[in-house]
């Protein structure tokens, strides 16, 4: 407690008109996350998800069916909230500045490459972000993947402190759309295939997380040991097949040369693998911390991966080398079912880690809002 009170603490929600699916991207499940470990903060009386998009949370139902917290609007939040925490919504400057006349405390959580997401939009004329918004900050929070690269960016641009949070994901969310999807197929690996089909999961919407070196990975593999891929599908690419620039890069390749390669439309992780993908390939720029590593670990799935905050888990490869990933993905071919008893330990083991409800996590959150008040 703070002078023996309880804080009432809002994360913000973008609610949209129309149509809206929590699988859309990674920031609506990180905050289902964290309102479920600020509710075990000792210092937290209530934790509230905060509306801050045009659509309401009453035309949302099946979007917010998993909400682990009441959602309020930002009116509402102005004057009963503590601390908000922009997460997904972000505040309008001038709500901000009345909110912190009050006494109330914002804190900007930043959970992607925003650097190099902002430089894209500014450069290449894309649609605007509102990162430097002129929204005062008490305090901004970030992930150890993005120290390096967005961390003194964030402390000059928004002129706050900074401080790296632990990454937190359960598997909670996952279980449940897996169980209501219409194939109705349990979420694991299943060993025993002759051939692999791979799947290439990257959003393709900004440079630090493509298919690009995935799609050499998986084609430099397939030069050398011809025999043991089935079929590439490139997910999140069907938008580009036709662009004239990707379309060269993609006919390079052997594996689309040969008919083994398919570009498709974006689908969540449980609604392919299994079905139609037994490995995932992966590669990032600066964004070594994902859900979807976390969630093919999860599943027991070959993940080949680039990232150095994954611990031992997945076949690493370094960086953008895509020799090195090829290597990495014919010794797992090679060596994963013989060991899926010893990977699927290695995973439950790290993912503990990243548990939102584990009491190390709930401390390090708790700890940082409590900074708030000295």
């Amino acid at each position: 407690m703070l002078n023996g009170r309880r804080l009432k603490v809002g994360v913000t929600l973008f609610v949209r008109d129309g149509q809206q699916s929590l699988w859309e991207n990674g920031i609506f499940q990180n905050c289902f996350f964290l309102t479920m470990l600020l509710a075990q903060s000792p210092l937290i009386e209530t934790v509230y998800l905060v509306n801050g998009g045009e659509g309401r949370a009453e035309d949302a139902r099946d979007f917010l069916a998993d909400a682990p917290a009441q959602v309020i609007d930002l009116q509402t939040a102005s004057t009963q909230l503590d601390v908000i925490i922009e997460l997904s919504a972000q505040l309008n400057p001038e709500w901000a500045r009345e909110f912190r006349s009050r006494g109330g405390r914002i804190i900007g959580m930043r959970v992607a490459n925003d650097y190099a997401i902002d430089v894209e939009r500014m450069i290449f004329d894309r649609p605007q972000g509102m990162l430097v918004s002129g929204t005062g900050y008490d305090m901004i929070w970030t992930l150890p993947a993005f120290e390096k690269t967005c961390a003194p960016y964030y402390e000059a641009a928004l002129r706050a402190p900074v401080r790296a949070m632990q990454h937190i994901w359960s598997p909670l969310l996952l279980e449940r759309a897996a169980s209501r999807s219409a194939q109705n197929r349990a979420f694991g690996y299943t060993p025993g295939r002759s051939q692999w089909r791979l799947a290439i999961l990257e959003p393709n919407i900004c440079m630090v997380k493509t298919s690009h070196i995935s799609m050499l990975v998986a084609d430099v593999a397939y030069r050398q040991s011809p025999h043991f891929i089935e079929v590439l599908r490139v997910y999140n690419s069907f938008h580009l097949k036709d662009e004239p620039l990707f379309f060269g890069f993609a006919t390079s390749l052997d594996l689309v040369r040969h008919g083994l390669a398919s570009f498709e439309a974006r689908f969540a992780i449980y609604e392919v693998m299994t079905s139609q993908a037994d490995a995932i390939i992966s590669h990032h720029w600066e964004n070594a911390q994902n859900y979807l590593y976390y969630e093919a670990l999860y599943g027991g799935y070959p993940l080949i991966h680039n990232s150095a905050l994954l611990g031992d888990c997945g076949y690493r490869y370094t960086d953008f080398d895509p020799q090195e990933g090829a290597l990495a993905l014919r010794q797992a071919f090679a060596e994963h079912d013989g060991r899926l008893d010893d990977y699927n330990r290695a995973a439950r083991t790290f993912l503990k880690t990243l548990d939102p409800v584990a009491e190390r996590n709930v401390e390090q959150y708790s700890m940082a809002i409590a900074d708030l008040y000295h």
